[in-house]
């Protein structure tokens, strides 16, 4: 017979509860001491445990997550995307970045990054999901400030100099027969370091071209360094051109200063606007591309140099050297190799690339989704383009940014630009006047909301203004 012993039994039961009890406070203790934020939500995605350092992290009180869905926290803002969703798909641990936080309390959302782990049940299937929570923000913040120090250090010790990685940056768009003789000129002459004039009208993309020289050259890994003649006083350009010793004249630096030619050195500078330069300076700029050296001003030293010059001009450098505005010996020492840029009305074969290029461009840099109608396309295809690629650019980055349809039509483009038919036609006046009028209902109708306020903000009967519109096939 055997005898039960029941108060043992009660005894061995009481103290096992007491340890899993003590073993559930400090398990608690430690989650809630943790320096890491956690987050624990269950199969239902309810939120079940909030830590403490969670709370400071976010600004966020456990009484405002406990109990509530996080499918309704993620769509009241509390985060921006839901880890614990994707890990109800996944069922394995993933990682994303997040943006969270209490911006009325933090200032500002935090950038943390969160993990999502798994909890499966004795049955196999999802129980709870424990989510870790490590703040990045210092991290990032430190990051993007120790590369914007790096940079302005860059600049600094390399003034005005463009280190082009010409892949990721910049782009070359042509298909004209025109653009392609340059691109295949610059091709050949960019490896030797002889002097290059390129002149061409405003706007064309001399520097561009600049850009790609330098890239093409084997001085690419060196400065490229530009200067704008005609954009500094005569008194400043010499000193920024040369560099001065220490006293050289009031207002010097104690220490001195390198001049652009100096920090150009094993590298290329572009000289833009060349012929505004004054013609004393002319005259120094010869010397040092005779005799390869640079001597600062209130210095008796000279520096050897070896730089390539690129000079940059919308001028007849011929016609100022008839007039006596430039020095004929400089312009030969400049003019070795020439490259003419034509302007954007003699190769109207590049305008459609321009276009499609631009607009692909502004489209993805604003995430704006647009279409261009292919009358509008006709227009600015027809269009003479004064400004040249600079004024296809902005007028691109115009049209997707200010106009709020998704389709540009004729009636958004300016004026001038719809006067003028695809071959460069003049436009008969009674279509010259449609395309006004239309302009100025649409421009009407983008600042009144209903069809009755625009009517009678233009002073027509509410019917015309109907029939205008389904005449053109506007809804």
């Amino acid at each position: 017979m055997t005898v039960h012993n029941s108060s043992m039994d009660y005894h061995d039961q009481a103290s096992a509860l007491d340890h899993y009890k003590d073993l559930a406070h400090k398990l608690e203790t430690v989650i809630e001491f943790s320096t890491d934020g956690i987050y624990v939500v269950d199969r239902y995605g309810i939120t079940v445990l909030v830590n403490r350092a969670y709370e400071e992290m976010t600004g966020y009180q456990k009484a405002d997550l406990i109990g509530k869905n996080v499918l309704d926290l993620t769509e009241r803002g509390y985060f921006d995307r839901s880890i614990s969703e994707l890990v109800f798909k996944e069922k394995k641990q993933l990682s994303i970045v997040q943006k969270i936080g209490n911006e009325e309390k933090l200032g500002e959302k935090k950038e943390v990054v969160v993990t999502g782990s798994p909890v499966f049940g004795d049955d196999g299937e999802l129980s709870l999901i424990v989510i870790s929570v490590s703040d990045i923000s210092e991290i990032s913040k430190m990051k993007r400030e120790l590369t914007k120090a790096m940079e302005t250090a860059e600049l600094n010790s390399h003034r005005f100099a463009v280190h082009t990685e010409f892949e990721k940056n910049q782009t070359i768009v042509f298909r004209s027969p025109q653009m392609k003789q340059v691109y295949e000129k610059i091709q050949q002459v960019a490896p030797f370091p002889t002097s290059i004039l390129l002149s061409g009208p405003s706007g064309v993309g001399k520097e561009m071209l600049t850009n790609l020289i330098h890239h093409f050259s084997q001085r690419k890994d060196k400065p490229l360094i530009k200067i704008n003649c005609g954009a500094i006083p005569e008194n400043l350009l010499e000193s920024e051109l040369f560099g001065y010793e220490k006293g050289s004249f009031t207002g010097a630096r104690q220490e001195g200063k390198a001049g652009l030619l100096e920090l150009a050195d094993e590298g290329t500078i572009m000289l833009d606007e060349i012929g505004e330069m004054p013609l004393a300076l002319q005259v120094k700029l010869l010397r040092v591309i005779q005799e390869k050296q640079v001597r600062r001003i209130g210095s008796n030293k000279t520096k050897d140099l070896d730089i390539r010059i690129i000079s940059v001009t919308n001028k007849n450098l011929e016609q100022l050297v008839k007039q006596g505005l430039f020095r004929e010996d400089l312009y030969y020492r400049l003019n070795v190799i020439s490259i003419d840029v034509p302007p954007l009305s003699e190769r109207p074969e590049d305008v459609q690339e321009l276009l499609k290029y631009f607009f692909s461009y502004f489209s993805k840099k604003y995430h704006i989704q647009k279409e261009i109608a292919y009358e509008t396309i006709r227009y600015l295809t027809a269009y003479h383009w004064p400004g040249n690629v600079r004024e296809l650019r902005n007028m691109v980055e115009n049209l997707i940014v200010s106009i709020p349809e998704n389709t540009l039509e004729p009636y958004h483009l300016p004026f001038r630009i719809t006067q003028v038919e695809q071959g460069s036609k003049e436009v008969p006046l009674k279509q010259m006047v449609q395309n006004y009028e239309k302009k100025l209902i649409m421009d009407a109708l983008q600042k009144k909301q209903s069809l009755r306020q625009t009517a009678k903000e233009l002073g027509i009967h509410h019917t015309t203004l109907v029939k205008k519109l389904q005449s053109w096939g506007i809804k």
